[in-house]
């Protein structure tokens, strides 16, 4: 009989032989769970992780409200797409990216042709309950940010429908998060594979 520590080690395996290298790209709403997923899941499959809104920022040499307020938010765009081109030629990567980077055409074509996407999805009052409590949410500085988010959300979740996987994130702890987006990667790749 296999224990939890064999079965995880066996998955780890097998996720890491499927993807072959190629980076694992985590999209998704802010307050998804991006970033806190995404370095659990490199933990668990000995990746490495990186956030493309932190890689933003050292590139910049300011954070991403400063860009967005002496530069505007087409000029952060600019900056991010290169970021995350840069960043996908990386082998064995976690790569959690900002709200709207997979909105973009050109920086979703690159996902696409060199990585595994995934869509952490949570639903309004969960993302809302989570963005709330931080104050640097740029496209939230509106007089209406419930209105903002939900505009956002209509937006967004259409082009977030095209990853390649999506995991449902709820209220549970992000290690769960973690384990459903190894299922959800091995059952797509071994679809894709066998």
């Amino acid at each position: 009989m296999t224990t939890a520590p064999q079965q995880r080690e066996a998955h780890k395996d097998e996720l890491n032989a499927l993807l072959g290298g190629r980076p694992i790209v985590l999209v998704g709403m802010m307050g998804a769970g991006k970033t806190t997923v995404g370095r659990r899941l490199a933990t668990r499959l000995g990746r490495h992780f990186v956030d493309s809104d932190e890689e933003v920022e050292k590139a910049a040499g300011m954070s991403i409200e400063e860009i967005f307020a002496s530069r505007g938010e087409a000029d952060f765009r600019a900056g991010e797409q290169r970021v995350i081109a840069r960043l996908l030629k990386d082998q064995d990567l976690v790569l959690g990216t900002g709200g709207g980077a997979f909105i973009n055409a050109e920086t979703r074509t690159l996902v696409k042709a060199s990585a595994v996407s995934v869509w952490i999805k949570a639903d309004f009052e969960l993302l809302f309950q989570r963005v709330q409590r931080r104050s640097n949410r740029p496209l939230l500085k509106t007089a209406n940010p419930r209105e903002t988010l939900k505009g956002l959300i209509d937006k967004r979740y259409p082009v977030y429908a095209e990853a390649d996987v999506t995991v449902v994130s709820k209220d549970v702890p992000q290690d769960q998060v973690a384990s459903e987006v190894i299922d959800a990667l091995l059952d797509h790749l071994r679809g894709n594979n066998g």
